[in-house]
């Protein structure tokens, strides 16, 4: 942690926290239970969300949109606390937006690879389920990942199209709802009875999780990203002090957060709310 000393609040900035929607403030919640002293802008893309059906192309332009402008408000780090925008536009803006930018310095991390590590030694069947959007499911980018750190695992993903709509339109505890979470959990098992470990490749999903744990066999572990990217960025900051002092910080433990939305202020701080737990106040800024 930096000390009182190295903080210079008129050059160190915000960490900056980018998700299509909403499902990145679940991340958003575990990351500051983890590190509270930095400060913090979530930006939330959520006038043209979904992004799950949209092409690698328009994920990757609307991504570096924001990135860009999470930079321009001071971040020298962001999180896109979103799998669609890790599996589509993460690699491409790490290889060939960031070392052409005015501050080649700055950091761009996704979601998916500290997901991807953090299942070593969780499985004994060796055979990974993966429950995420079309999007992130169609970019193979979780079995790709799997395939690359544990060759011998295989790997089932099973698109979940409703989900998503479910939990931000308010319905996922109604009967209808339930029947799409459980045939949904069944295809995947049936595509692979031998899955003993569940990936939630989606930050909403967390939302559900009681949910999903009814109707998953008690016999399978569930994969949450929250607490797994929160630990993988403090073990960041560990091993990239240069990072550390480049970041805001209140040594009394009490950092800042800024909301920042793409549509009407009003409307995301109403869903928010069920997310982070307390009132939210955000700004409307376009891209």
């Amino acid at each position: 942690m930096p000390s009182d000393s190295t903080v210079n609040p008129t050059v160190f900035g915000p960490i900056g926290v980018f998700d299509s929607g909403f499902g990145g403030l679940s991340v958003l919640n575990d990351i500051r239970k983890r590190l509270p002293a930095y400060d913090y802008i979530y930006l939330g893309d959520n006038a043209r969300a979904p992004y799950g059906s949209r092409s690698f192309e328009m994920v990757y332009q609307f991504t570096l949109q924001a990135v860009r402008e999470l930079f321009s408000r001071g971040c020298p780090l962001v999180i896109l606390a979103c799998n669609t925008a890790s599996a589509k536009a993460l690699r491409s803006i790490q290889q060939r937006d960031l070392p052409t930018s005015d501050d080649p310095t700055r950091r761009v991390l996704g979601v998916i690879r500290p997901t991807v590590e953090s299942i070593a030694g969780t499985s004994k069947t060796n055979h990974i389920g993966i429950l995420a959007t079309p999007g992130t499911i169609a970019s193979r980018s979780y079995d790709i990942e799997i395939s690359h750190l544990h060759p011998h695992f295989v790997t089932t993903g099973h698109a979940c199209p409703l989900w998503v709509h479910l939990i931000e339109n308010g319905v996922a505890d109604t009967p209808g709802a339930a029947y799409f979470i459980k045939t949904d959990i069944e295809q995947l098992l049936a595509a692979d009875p031998d899955i003993d470990t569940v990936i939630l490749g989606c930050t909403h999903y967390p939302l559900i999780i009681d949910k999903i744990r009814q109707y998953m066999p008690a016999n399978i572990q569930l994969i949450s990203q929250g607490d797994i990217v929160a630990e993988s960025l403090a073990d960041y900051l560990q091993r990239h002090p240069e990072m550390t002092r480049r970041l805001s910080y209140n040594p009394s433990g009490s950092g800042q957060v800024e909301y920042l939305t793409t549509e009407k202020s009003e409307k995301f701080d109403s869903l928010a709310s069920l997310f982070v737990g307390h009132d939210v106040k955000s700004r409307s800024i376009s891209l």
